[in-house]
């Protein structure tokens, strides 16, 4: 029987042997991870959407308002314009030429006729000549008075009867029908008008006006020569000989109706201005221009015109098929440059920044906001006061609030070359746009006053304006009021996008998860809710925070992280012990310990359990999250020493409540994590050494010296310091800044001659 396995053959032994993965084989195996697909999808479809942002498909116009071109400009398609000098004179004709309205109400004839009939049956009734209604149909001038009983029986005589009264009644009805149905005007109508209408000058030979009868339909392009007072008259004369062959009649009919016709028809002027506007409704007047015609010439500056055919020009480029190949070009070209711009981001977030590769959300954020600039950017690149720079500053200045300058910096120029790209500008804007945005991004070294952000922006205006004249020189353009002028354009623009970040910095913040050390100050400040309930409930907790501040923000700035931030944090990193603080030392009096009747894995829990709550308290009053992260990872996973070695000797006494004799360390551990930044590695070092130095007997320098780097050991033996990017010479530093301030704590103080005899 063989003892243990077979002898393996040489080929066994070298096929079993397993070399690790080669380079591509760990990057494919890499990239099968689902969140490595997720951010590489979410950075896949930024890029789309930054492409469709700069819109490939639709070239820009390069030319702008004044710019003097070096060249002829050439159509490079048969094109068609209108022609807005002659379509306005066509509309202008027009509207002279449009009908005049008005409003006719045949009421007035029909009373008209109404009393001449009464005044007619008043006449026949008529006794003798004097009678006043005979004398309305006669002219006043005197007569022989046989003359005037002889005509007025000829008229009584010729309307007598019932059936000659009928017929005068329906003869002067015909009469008065085309006047009733139409109406009148008077005299110089286009003069009176003339003052009123709307055209320059009212049209006195119109021919044609439009007539509204009253709940009767309108009459349209009546003539006016028969709408005339003169016309009438004669009308009516000729009329009423042909109808009344009694010469009496007609010519007493016709003297009375001649001085009692008036005008019926009032102009409308509402709807005579409808009549003007829908005769100003032609069609626009076409220019053609062929392809090789001059739109520009070389020297001169372009006009609105000039500029808005250019515009038409390129229009109808795109829209014809010769441009199909350039454009599909130019889109696959805009394309690659998006890749390559986010290649060269995304290795610099895997080898200087891969926390912000690894945070979804945060990648999430720069991406959106990238996406948002570009589209801003793009927009704004077609008004006429050209503020793109705007959105780009504004893009800088907050990836360098959340992230920082470098990063900041690298997507400034990445996002400056997209848009530079994708609007046709030139290499000189290029650097103009660039270096406003890279000397705003640069002066940002922290926000501790609401003014700062636009003193850097007044600076990164003033480094615009002269870069744009300097390059604009360079560039072959004169330096004249023009130049002038768009240099204070950018520099205005510049200023302005400091005022809206200043506004939109709370929104940022939020929304990064960044905080500047303007929110910090404000946080910072005793009278927080927070810090005075801690004041009430726990003051010797409130007052060792305090001094873990001072401690905590010296250490920082001497290896240059944000000492700020580690002093608002000390504030509120053991408020936790609010809600049981007789169980902590620094609370309690003399004789005063409320664990002595505790078991050592409940004291534990009791001191460890103050972390938690202060995350509670903190979020339940919107504290922000980096300053719970303080909260959460000052203590780290490090062991509560006093309660584990108390728990120990019970266990080798054999005094421990389970029976056993073995301890779980981890049981007294807590739960961290450990720190994640620089700032909370130096929380938790300058929190221990402010705790341990108050038991010193003799605080001497060189007692707190051996202290300080006892407890730095510790921590490192510990691998609290693993997570934080602490190195050793900064754990130094920082170890040296706490010997340096605890020793000017605890200094020697000179015992005045009072003091020595009331000692003694």
């Amino acid at each position: 029987m063989a003892n243990g396995s077979a002898k393996r053959t040489r080929s066994e032994r070298v096929a079993a042997l397993r070399l690790p993965p080669g380079r591509w084989r760990r990057l494919l195996g890499h990239l099968r991870r689902n969140d490595v697909l997720l951010r590489l999808g979410l950075a896949f479809l930024a890029a789309v959407c930054l492409w469709a942002a700069t819109q490939p498909w639709k070239p820009p116009l390069t030319y702008r308002l004044d710019d003097v071109p070096q060249h002829d400009i050439l159509a490079r398609v048969a094109f068609e314009d209108e022609d807005q000098e002659a379509t306005q004179q066509q509309i202008l004709r027009a509207q002279k030429e449009a009908r005049y309205v008005f409003r006719h109400d045949p009421k007035r004839v029909e009373n008209l006729q109404e009393r001449l009939f009464t005044k007619v049956k008043a006449a026949r009734e008529a006794s003798s000549p004097d009678d006043e209604a005979w004398k309305e149909f006669q002219p006043a001038q005197g007569g022989d008075q046989e003359m005037k009983l002889a005509s007025l029986a000829e008229f009584q005589q010729a309307l007598s009867g019932n059936e000659q009264w009928s017929q005068f009644e329906a003869a002067i009805k015909a009469i008065l029908a085309p006047l009733r149905e139409r109406g009148m005007l008077k005299d110089n109508w286009s003069k009176d008008l003339r003052p009123a209408t709307a055209a320059d000058e009212a049209d006195s030979n119109q021919r044609e006006v439009d007539i509204y009868p009253v709940n009767q339909p309108p009459l349209v392009a009546v003539p006016v020569k028969e709408l005339d007072a003169t016309f009438y008259k004669t009308y009516l004369e000729q009329q009423l000989s042909v109808h009344f062959a009694t010469r009496e009649v007609a010519g007493r009919v016709f003297y009375w109706l001649r001085d009692r016709l008036q005008p019926t028809l009032e102009w409308d002027k509402d709807k005579t201005e409808e009549n003007r506007q829908q005769a100003a409704k032609v069609k626009p007047v076409k220019r053609k221009f062929q392809p090789g015609q001059r739109l520009a010439s070389a020297g001169q500056p372009l006009n609105a015109e000039t500029l808005d055919l250019l515009k038409k020009e390129r229009d109808a480029w795109l829209a014809s098929s010769t441009s199909q190949p350039r454009v599909f070009a130019r889109s696959m070209a805009m394309f690659g440059l998006v890749l390559t711009v986010f290649g060269f981001f995304g290795l610099y977030l895997f080898f200087r920044q891969p926390e912000l590769r690894t945070n979804v959300a945060h990648l999430g954020s720069v991406l959106v906001l990238v996406v948002a600039t570009v589209f801003a950017a793009r927009w704004l690149s077609e008004q006429e006061w050209r503020p793109e720079i705007i959105p780009l500053t504004l893009c800088g200045l907050t990836l360098a609030i959340a992230y920082g300058r470098e990063l900041a910096l690298l997507a400034a120029a990445a996002v400056t070359v997209i848009v530079v790209m994708a609007t046709g500008r030139s290499v000189a804007e290029f650097f103009v746009l660039v270096g406003a945005t890279a000397a705003a991004v640069v002066m940002l070294n922290g926000v501790r006053s609401r003014i700062k952000l636009i003193q850097i922006c007044t600076v990164a205006g003033v480094v615009a304006c002269l870069l744009n004249v300097v390059l604009g020189v360079l560039d072959g353009h004169s330096f004249d009021a023009r130049l002038m002028g768009d240099s204070v354009r950018l520099a205005f623009w510049t200023l302005v996008a400091g005022f809206l970040v200043t506004g939109l910095l709370p929104f940022i913040e939020r929304l990064f998860g960044v905080l500047t050390d303007l929110s910090l100050l404000e946080l910072s400040d005793a009278s927080h809710p927070l810090l005075q309930e801690l004041v009430r409930r726990a003051p010797g907790t409130y007052n060792h925070s305090i001094n873990v501040g001072s401690l905590a923000e010296a250490a920082a700035e001497a290896i240059g992280a944000r000492g700020l931030l580690v002093r608002v944090g000390a504030y509120f990193h053991d408020i936790g012990k609010m809600l049981k603080p007789g169980y902590f030392v620094e609370n309690q009096g003399q004789g005063d310990n409320r664990h002595q009747s505790l078991m050592p894995a409940m004291s534990t829990l009791v001191i460890i359990a103050h972390v938690k709550d202060g995350a509670d308290l903190a979020r339940q009053n919107k504290i922000p999250e980096p300053i719970i992260d303080f909260i959460q990872q000052h203590h780290g996973t490090t062991l509560v020493e006093y309660f584990y070695r108390q728990a120990s000797e019970r266990s080798t006494r054999g005094s421990d409540l389970d029976g056993s004799n073995v301890v779980d360390e981890s049981s007294f551990r807590y739960p961290g994590p450990k720190p994640q930044t620089k700032e909370a590695g130096i929380l938790m070092l300058a929190d221990a050494v402010e705790s341990a130095s108050r038991v010193l007997v003799e605080p001497t320098p060189a007692r707190i010296e051996s202290l300080v780097q006892e407890i730095s050991r510790k921590r490192l033996l510990d691998g609290q310091f693993d997570e934080c990017g602490l190195t050793l010479e900064e754990v130094d530093k920082i170890g040296q800044s706490l010997i340096k301030s605890l020793t000017a704590v605890y200094h020697g103080r000179v015992k005045y001659p009072d003091q020595e005899s009331a000692t003694a």
